[in-house]
């Protein structure tokens, strides 16, 4: 009986290109899922952890249990020294449309107690994704509102909004005032008179104009969305880790946001104590003009 020679293994490392298979040359890893449910979505691969905000019935729209969530999300990344970036995004046709307004106006005379609650956990949210060591790369399609929308963009490094997206603060329109550091933030990325048009008229900001300003880093195509925002991500986190980190920490240290969200939370929570703030979120609702009495 003859025998056969057994093949040498040869170490991958020394495998003539032509001879891997183009699966094994091109797919990317599984990612790690961290998060599998609920209001906020996490996984992880190749150094980018990529965060979904996981309400789109509800246009993304900030409730406690998805504040709650984000801030455990983003919590999970600072714990993971491999995560280079965080990619951020919403499910749905929104990124997100800001506070949960239906359940703000079922709290009734009771709103100033629950919008304290809500309001922390904001603030918290946003103050560590500031505080990330991770580049924090936020891609925006459709509407991103209030202090949740608009708040999470302007704690964002490096934002990519497609054609369609659209930015409102949103605030005043219900007798309120900006929360999730936007008061803070929004001047200096786009000027205090700028800033101050945009919260005060509650004036709709398209991507090319928000691109113009300096609101965003760039404006795609929406076909193009996903895949540049995914671009992006993948270029900050083949970068120099400790040296993207420590500048990261040096600009936002320069803008002292973190010293002006309790006189937020303070702001947001008196003036939803107000008629005028029950009849601007009533009037939303019914859509209809609301009617301002300053009490």
């Amino acid at each position: 009986m003859s025998h056969s020679t057994p093949s040498p293994q040869v170490p991958a490392h020394q495998v003539p290109a032509h001879q891997v298979s183009a699966h094994q040359a091109s797919s990317p890893p599984a990612p790690e899922v961290w998060i599998g449910e609920g209001p906020v979505l996490l996984d992880y691969a190749d150094g980018i952890a990529t965060l979904t905000l996981n309400r789109p019935d509800a246009a993304n729209g900030m409730n406690i249990e998805l504040m709650q969530a984000l801030y455990r999300a983003l919590m999970r990344c600072h714990r993971a020294p491999d995560v280079r970036v965080v990619h951020l995004r919403g499910a749905g046709t929104n990124f997100c449309a800001g506070g949960d307004v239906r359940e703000f106006a079922s709290k009734g005379e009771g709103l100033g107690d629950f919008l304290r609650e809500v309001t922390a956990y904001l603030q918290v949210a946003i103050g560590a994704m500031i505080r990330l060591k991770a580049v924090v790369v936020t891609e925006v399609h459709g509407y991103a509102a209030g202090g949740g929308g608009l708040g999470l963009v302007c704690a964002s490094d490096i934002v990519i909004a497609g054609a369609g997206a659209r930015f409102l603060a949103g605030a005043t329109r219900v007798g309120m005032a900006p929360d999730g550091g936007a008061s803070a933030i929004l001047p200096h990325l786009i000027g205090f008179r700028r800033a101050s048009e945009m919260m005060l008229s509650n004036r709709i900001v398209d991507a090319a104009e928000a691109a113009e300003i300096g609101l965003v880093t760039r404006c795609v195509a929406d076909g193009e969305l996903e895949a540049e925002a995914r671009k992006a991500a993948r270029f900050y986190a083949a970068g120099a880790p400790l040296a993207l980190a420590a500048t990261k920490r040096l600009l936002w240290n320069a803008l002292n946001v973190e010293l002006a969200l309790p006189e937020e939370a303070r702001t947001v929570s008196e003036l939803s104590a107000t008629a005028d703030s029950r009849e601007g979120l009533a009037a939303v609702i019914e859509k209809r003009k609301p009617v301002f009495i300053g009490r």
